[in-house]
């Protein structure tokens, strides 16, 4: 089971319902607590209700007492309050593997973070994250670095055991990810660069690591296998709305019988 924190969109092509079926394609089960409603479609995102910090710390201990995750996968915050509780929890659950995608703006470029909450994420929560997933802009945002490997680099030193550095945002003709590891562990994938945009990559990458993590798979192989599943699901992407494409998470699941 992986419990997934993160803001629910209503156009499904991101935030928990992206998690959700990133999760049963890995054959894990999700437990979802919302940390945010957001008023947005596939072209964009106008307004953040951040759920009350209270609410969502409750949520997350209930549902730990009654079935322990085996992962933990973190997405939009919604408050730095928010951020706090999630800062606690990890604390308080200690040896489950926690995979931070630091949510900092839309996959339209609309920001989603205030100065505090970002502060709060640079200095309390990547250090206790088993691996963070930013892209080269959310990368360069968290460390005031530019290359993806200084950037990696300075995430390391602020405390997180392994960074995922995607290169969605680069200019190149291959998209290049980068996963840096203790004791000077580095990997490089590169994949073919797909034509058209797509809501929701980000959480559908960091959710299928986290399940693949839950079912015991080492860091190496779950990302490894992750990134082939999310590229399959971006490649096999339709259109569910005016603008970004959504990615078809549940390619591998058999269709339904026809009616007789």
């Amino acid at each position: 089971m992986v419990l997934c924190v993160g803001g629910h969109d209503p156009s499904g092509g991101a935030g928990i319902l992206a998690d959700a079926e990133a999760i049963q394609a890995a054959r894990a089960f999700p437990l979802t607590v919302i940390s945010a409603l957001t008023e947005q479609d596939s072209c964009g995102l106008s307004h953040i209700h951040p759920q009350p910090a209270r609410q969502v710390a409750s949520q997350c201990r209930r549902i730990i007492a009654d079935s322990p995750p085996a992962a933990i996968k973190i997405g939009l915050l919604g408050s730095v309050g928010i951020a706090g509780v999630l800062t606690d929890l990890i604390d308080q659950t200690p040896g489950i593997p926690v995979v931070l995608d630091p949510v900092l703006a839309t996959g339209a470029g609309q920001s989603v973070v205030d100065a505090t909450l970002l502060n709060h994420v640079r200095e309390q929560l990547i250090q206790r994250c088993t691996l963070i997933t930013p892209n080269l802009p959310e990368a360069r945002t968290l460390t005031d670095a530019e290359a993806p490997d200084a950037c990696a680099a300075r995430l390391r030193a602020s405390g997180a055991r392994w960074v995922l550095v995607t290169g969605t945002h680069d200019e190149t003709d291959a998209v290049t990810n980068r996963l840096h590891g203790p004791d000077g562990y580095r990997r490089d994938w590169d994949w073919p660069r797909l034509p058209g945009q797509y809501h929701g990559s980000g959480c559908t990458l960091a959710s299928a690591i986290a399940a693949r993590l839950a079912w015991g798979m080492g860091m190496e192989d779950a990302v490894a296998s992750a990134q082939a599943y999310t590229w399959k699901s971006l490649k096999l992407a339709f259109r569910t709305g005016r603008c970004q494409m959504t990615p078809n998470r549940l390619h591998d699941l058999p269709p339904p019988e026809p009616s007789r």
